[in-house]
C-alpha cells in the first residue's frame, strides 16, 4: 500500500488523472451497491402459524429472496388442499420434500441480511417454516409410510390404517404452509397472492410502513 501511494504521488499528467478517476469510480460503485442494499427499507407485519404477528424489515435483496421462496412454494402440489378422496400421500410427501430442498437451496445461495437492526428477516421466516412445519411432519410420517410401502407393496395406499391420521395432519401442514407462502408474498410485495393460492385474502391488520434508510457506519 505504501509503495502504491508513493507511486501515485510521483505520477503526473494524464496518468494521475486516469488513476484518480479509476479510484473515484470504484468508490462510487461501492457506495451505490451499499445504498442499493440498504435503501428502501420497509417494515412488513405478517401473521404466521405458531408465531402470531411479527414485524419484518426488508430491502430490495430481501424482497428478491422472498419472491423466489414464494414462486417455489406456490407452484407445488404440497400447498394445495388434499381431500380424503383425492391424490396420494406419497405424491404429497414427495412434493413437501421438494419444497424443503428448494427452500434450503434458495437460502444457501442468497446473501444473509445485514441491514436489519430490529425486526426479523426473510431467511428467519424460511428457516422457521422448515424446522417448525415441514421437518416434524416429514420426520414422523415418511418412515411410517415407507414401512407400509415396503411390507405391503401389493396393496393400495388407501388400505394403510394410518392414512386417515396422516391425511389429517397433512391438511394442517398444508394450511400452515399456505400462510407462510402468503407471508413470503407480502414480504416480496406480490399482489393477489391469495388468489393464486385460491384462499381468502388476509385481513386488514397486516400493513406495510416505509422506513427511512439509516446511515451505515
Amino acid at each position: 500500500m505504501g509503495v502504491c501511494v508513493y507511486a501515485i504521488s510521483r505520477t503526473g499528467g494524464t496518468y494521475l488523472f486516469a488513476i484518480t478517476g479509476g479510484l473515484a469510480g470504484a468508490l462510487v460503485a461501492v457506495g451505490l451497491d451499499v445504498y442499493r442494499r440498504s435503501a428502501r427499507l420497509t417494515e412488513v407485519r405478517v401473521t404466521v402459524p405458531q408465531l402470531s404477528e411479527l414485524t419484518f424489515v426488508v430491502n430490495n435483496d430481501a424482497r428478491q429472496v422472498a419472491w423466489q421462496l414464494f414462486i417455489e412454494s406456490v407452484t407445488r402440489v404440497s400447498v394445495q388442499r388434499l381431500n380424503d378422496d383425492e391424490g396420494l400421500l406419497r405424491e404429497a410427501m414427495t412434493s413437501l420434500y421438494g419444497l424443503f430442498a428448494s427452500t434450503r437451496e434458495t437460502l444457501k445461495v442468497s446473501r444473509p441480511s445485514t441491514h436489519v437492526s430490529a425486526g426479523l428477516t426473510v431467511e428467519a421466516l424460511a428457516v422457521n417454516f422448515l424446522n417448525a412445519e415441514l421437518r416434524p411432519f416429514l420426520s414422523k410420517w415418511h418412515p411410517r409410510l415407507r414401512v407400509f410401502e415396503d411390507t405391503h407393496s401389493d396393496r393400495p395406499e388407501s388400505e394403510w390404517l394410518q392414512a386417515p391420521e396422516c391425511r389429517a395432519e397433512l391438511r394442517e401442514v398444508q394450511a400452515h404452509s399456505r400462510e407462510y407462502v402468503l407471508a413470503f408474498a407480502r414480504l416480496a410485495g406480490v399482489r393477489d397472492a391469495a388468489t393464486m393460492l385460491g384462499v381468502a385474502a388476509p385481513g386488514p391488520a397486516a400493513h406495510d410502513s416505509p422506513m427511512v434508510p439509516r446511515a451505515r457506519g
